[in-house]
């Protein structure tokens, strides 16, 4: 169940990243509200799996659903370049998460 968390939690840090562009600064209410309810409900989800699973393993596998999410997110949404070394480096990240899935169970 711990890792049912952890990835809420990284999809939900997708969410709330995502969120950061619509909100302007904050300057848009219900944008700002959402980021906001996205980023304590992430937070709440990678407590629950820290409960569980290392804390390095959590943080890092978090953090990289959130950036290999939000630079995909980014790609489809904003039109952000998809150069060949932007999607190698996401490759490699991607990497590191399953390595740190698979040396942690």
């Amino acid at each position: 169940m711990a890792w049912i968390w952890l990835i809420v939690a990284g999809a939900l840090e997708i969410g709330w990243a995502v969120g950061l562009k619509y909100t302007q600064g904050f300057s848009k209410l219900w944008p700002s509200v959402t980021t906001v309810v996205l980023m304590l409900a992430s937070f709440w989800c990678l407590a629950q799996a820290v409960k569980v699973l290392p804390l390095g393993t959590s943080y890092a596998i978090w953090t990289g659903i959130g950036a290999v999410g939000t630079a995909i997110a980014g790609i489809m949404l904003f039109k952000e370049p998809a150069t060949a070394a932007r999607l190698a480096c996401i490759v490699l990240i991607v990497g590191g998460i399953l390595g740190l899935k698979v040396t942690n169970g």
